[in-house]
């Protein structure tokens, strides 16, 4: 447990209620012999017990979060990373308009934000097992209907296959599995399981691009297809526990004893992670125009974009690394400073390089720690009840506004060909994300900030 994760007062119980302290914890078999042993425990003096993470089930721990990173590079790479590559050779073949091919795939993330609920639902009542698993049989069935697509009806089917299984296999479910059995270490496994992530893109891209000229595009979709069957399925099966297995206490989040979350608090967090979802949806599509509008050449706007996957990953190791200073709230507010301090200086790069640069260093770290904050803040300030459910209540609107933001910016690059319409408004979203941000932690800033 790292040292910001605060103790349990002598006055609260664990999250869930009092038969939350029942079962043993994942991978610990000592713990059942004395009850102060169980992390979060409060000893009979009325001291508080540090959580501590007995060595058995770190080890376990650390096993999943590695077969759950690997996963999730595959499944990132494989299923939402990979039109980019192999989405133009393939519209061309099949005689498809781009607005046909990418109108599928926004397509497939608005599925995604439909089946979120669901998902995480089903993972609190049978743990994430199942739900893991059948994403990557889903994942594999969308990958084959793109391979052996004949038509954009069938490239369509397999988009939508692919937002579903979206909603069962990437970020969310993987937090709300991790949730249920890491306890005290929950916050330092979510940013280990970010840092697998990071490099989705930077594994798949090269592979996909090899694949396709050396085998072409549905050579390239039957690969992905047999990662997501023979390799994370079977990852997910056999190291994903069941549904039995439930850590005793999370210290970071809300107990029974702590103030209720004010009422719009969802409202207002809902609205803060949708805002930014829709930020990274649209920087990532048109990135190097926006760039370009500002008066960057095309060249230095590939550079600068190409910094802030690295930037993404420094920012989590940062966030790993001082996460005993920190709480999530304050890493929270952090993040969405950063986010509207970089489309800010997006606004005022005019051709200069090092501003840019100073764009991409702020928007990549903040985009990798968003992704953290996504999947801890919701336990600070709602608690561990149904925390599945939550998560993918929070994550239906993400899916949503982040499957439309190519579009719309798009149609904002119609109103104002110099683009600074797009550029201000941008910036003006973000503002309002992080307002949102404040406003749904207000209730708890003074006691976790």
């Amino acid at each position: 447990m790292s040292a910001a994760e605060p103790p349990q007062s002598a006055n609260s119980t664990p999250p869930g209620g009092s038969d939350v302290a029942k079962p043993r914890a994942w991978g610990d078999h000592a713990s059942d012999a004395d009850p102060s042993a169980q992390p979060g425990a409060v000893r009979a003096s009325g001291a508080t017990e540090q959580p501590r993470v007995p060595g058995e089930h770190r080890l376990a721990l650390g096993r999943l979060v590695i077969a759950l990173g690997i996963a999730q590079i595959i499944s990132w790479g494989t299923l939402f990373y990979t039109i980019a590559v192999l989405g133009p050779p393939m519209a061309r073949e099949l005689r498809v308009s781009d607005v046909m091919l990418y109108g599928s795939f926004t397509a497939g993330l608005f599925l995604s934000g439909v089946a979120s609920p669901w998902v995480g639902r089903r993972i609190d009542r049978h743990g994430g097992r199942g739900v893991l698993a059948g994403g990557s049989v889903l994942g594999a069935l969308a990958c084959v209907l793109l391979a052996t697509s004949v038509n954009g009806i069938m490239m369509l089917a397999g988009w939508l296959v692919a937002g579903v299984a979206m909603a069962a296999c990437l970020y969310d479910p993987a937090f709300a599995t991790l949730f249920r059995v890491s306890g005290a270490s929950y916050r330092r496994m979510v940013t280990a399981l970010t840092l697998f992530g990071g490099f989705a893109s930077t594994v798949f891209w090269p592979l996909s691009q090899y694949l396709l000229e050396t085998h072409g595009w549905r050579v390239a979709f039957g690969v992905h297809a047999a990662l997501n069957a023979l390799v994370c399925l079977p990852l997910h099966l056999v190291f994903v526990p069941g549904s039995s297995h439930r850590a005793v206490a999370h210290p970071t989040t809300s107990s029974a004893g702590d103030t209720v979350a004010k009422p719009g608090t969802f409202v207002w967090l809902a609205a803060a992670f949708a805002i930014a979802a829709f930020l990274a949806g649209a920087v990532s599509a048109h990135l190097v125009v926006l760039l370009a509008s500002g008066g960057l050449a095309a060249r230095d706007a590939v550079f600068v974009g190409a910094l802030i996957g690295p930037m993404q990953v420094a920012g989590r190791v940062m966030e790993f690394a001082f996460a005993s200073r920190w709480s999530p709230l304050t890493v929270g507010m952090l993040a969405f400073t950063l986010l509207a301090t970089a489309l800010i200086v997006l606004c005022l790069v005019r051709g200069v390089w090092i501003v840019a640069l100073a764009f991409a260093l702020l928007y990549g770290w903040s985009n990798g720690v968003m992704t953290i904050v996504r999947g801890t803040v919701p336990g600070v300030l709602f608690g561990a009840r149904d925390y599945g459910t939550l998560l993918g209540r929070l994550a239906q609107p993400q899916f949503i506004l982040k499957a439309f933001a190519p579009v719309a910016v798009t149609l904002l690059f119609t109103l104002d060909e110099t683009r600074r319409l797009a550029l201000y408004s941008l910036a003006i979203a973000a503002v309002a994300a992080l307002c949102a941000y404040r406003v749904a932690i207000r209730g708890r800033g003074s006691r976790s900030l």
